[in-house]
């Protein structure tokens, strides 16, 4: 995922919960949205004009965009043996990583999760 480009037809294929939950939410979004006494009694808010549609959309291509670029200059510094996983210590780094394997089977955490009880 981290480096893997979305442009690309398996996007579209593999996991169909996740296309149900983007429609549910697309429906009770424009439902929220247009209902009248829905939107401006319960939830304060009304109707987006076009010009706040195309500021919308125009700002979910940019985020894109940047995120395909990201993933693309990984690709690249990846493939010239760069540290692209952040297992190395660098500049920002305040700590010293762990002597330990990082690497771990998939599936698997680095989360020390614990049960709560009362």
């Amino acid at each position: 995922f981290t480096y893997n480009s979305s442009f690309a037809m398996r996007i579209f294929k593999g996991n169909n919960f996740a296309w149900y939950s983007v429609a549910i939410v697309a429906v009770l979004q424009v439902f929220i949205t247009y209902v009248p006494g829905l939107n401006r009694v319960v939830f304060g808010m009304g109707p987006m004009t076009g010009i706040q549609w195309g500021i919308t959309i125009l700002m979910m291509v940019v985020v894109f965009v940047v995120m395909e670029i990201e993933k693309a200059i990984r690709r690249v510094l990846k493939a010239q043996g760069k540290d692209t996983d952040d297992k190395e210590k660098w500049i920002f780094d305040d700590t010293e990583h762990p002597d330990v394997n990082m690497d771990l089977p998939k599936g698997a955490s680095h989360l020390n999760l614990v049960e709560m009880t009362h």
